[in-house]
């Protein structure tokens, strides 16, 4: 809370007493000087990864809002080297984990050994991976359901509990996972409990021609650019708080609220979605929304967020945490579909 406390008085500040305009001079002064940390974020991960700008933004809306991504495409268009980069940028300790068929839970959250010392046996727990800042779960799709779903508990409560007790993870901890279409051979599907746990699921997509031309001649050469740290872990916890204190106005809260309860067959107004929609977004699909339009305005230079940044975000909230239902699938509707017709009703 140092940084919401900087524009007060002394004796304010000991006695707890900061009026609504020393607070909101706090949060304009706190967005100033983060908007110019995020800007030099930007520039050293552009520096590595090339036309993926929205991606990247995306991503930093992640993890400026404390929460987990899902990064969805095909091989080779730069995921695990976004990751890797996003860890130095931002100054965090990261591990990998390789996921695949004979991946065991074990081999991500730790487990006991028999340790024997002075004549003595017991139990020590040897800490898994999961024991970090940043987690890169490459292609977690490719791990059995039971071993994807031993990050539950660490994405959820940054904690882990093994033989029985537990074990509280680095602050921040986020998980940025890739993952392969699940048209792909060798894939399983997230369980929707852990899908519901990714604050966005970001699309990779092909880069575009002029992109693709200096990446080609970016990392062919004799010389390749290394990202260098441009923030550390204590001025992130500190963006993050700084993100929930920023203001959120009526016509925003409304907008969410429409789009997640219409997203919903139990709720929805809307007769194509009642009959298209298997299950919708709950209550953290609404809770996403509010926290990535803030990180999104304040990337955007702005002080509050709009509706618009609601439905540029939309999607990338919404679509991991709604099924289709059967009659959907044989009358051809995508779920992108079902979510522009949401948008749309918000006018």
């Amino acid at each position: 809370m140092a940084a919401g406390m900087a524009g007060a008085p002394l004796g304010a500040a000991n006695a707890g007493l900061i009026t609504p305009s020393q607070e909101a001079g706090a949060v304009v002064a706190g967005v100033e000087a983060l908007g110019v940390q995020i800007a030099k974020v930007r520039a050293a991960v552009g520096r590595i990864i090339f036309g993926q700008d929205e991606v990247i933004d995306q991503t930093l809306i992640t993890v400026l809002s404390g929460g987990h991504a899902l990064l969805v495409g095909v091989p080779g268009l730069g995921k695990s080297r976004l990751v890797e980069t996003l860890g130095v940028v931002l100054g965090l300790a990261t591990k990998r984990v390789q996921f695949t068929p004979d991946l065991m839970p074990a081999d991500i959250v730790g487990s006991e050994v028999l340790d024997e010392t002075d004549g003595r046996r017991s139990f020590r727990f040897v800490p898994g991976p999961v024991f970090c800042q940043l987690l890169m779960a490459d292609e977690i799709n490719r791990a059995s359901p039971r071993t994807q779903s031993a990050l539950l508990q660490a994405m959820q409560e940054q904690r882990v509990a093994v033989g029985g007790v537990e074990h509280r993870l680095p602050q921040p901890f986020h998980v940025l996972a890739t993952q392969n279409p699940i048209e792909q051979e060798g894939t399983y599907p997230l369980p929707e409990a852990q899908l519901d746990r990714f604050l966005l699921e970001i699309i990779v997509g092909y880069p575009d021609p002029d992109a693709e031309r200096t990446m080609l001649l970016a990392t062919t050469g004799s010389v390749n650019a290394r990202p260098a740290p441009a923030m550390t872990a204590q001025e992130l916890i500190e963006a993050q708080a700084l993100i929930r204190r920023v203001p959120v106005g009526e016509k925003v809260v409304e907008a969410i609220l429409s789009l997640v309860r219409g997203g919903r067959p139990e709720t929805a107004e809307d007769e194509a979605v009642r009959r298209h929609v298997s299950w919708g977004p709950g209550p953290r699909a609404a809770q996403a929304l509010m926290l990535a339009s803030r990180a999104r305005a304040l990337l955007g230079g702005r002080l509050a967020p709009s509706v618009d940044d609601v439905v540029a975000l939309a999607r990338p909230v919404l679509r991991h945490r709604m099924a289709l239902s059967f009659s959907a699938r044989a009358d051809g509707v995508a779920l992108a579909d079902v979510i522009d017709r949401l948008v749309a009703r918000l006018g």
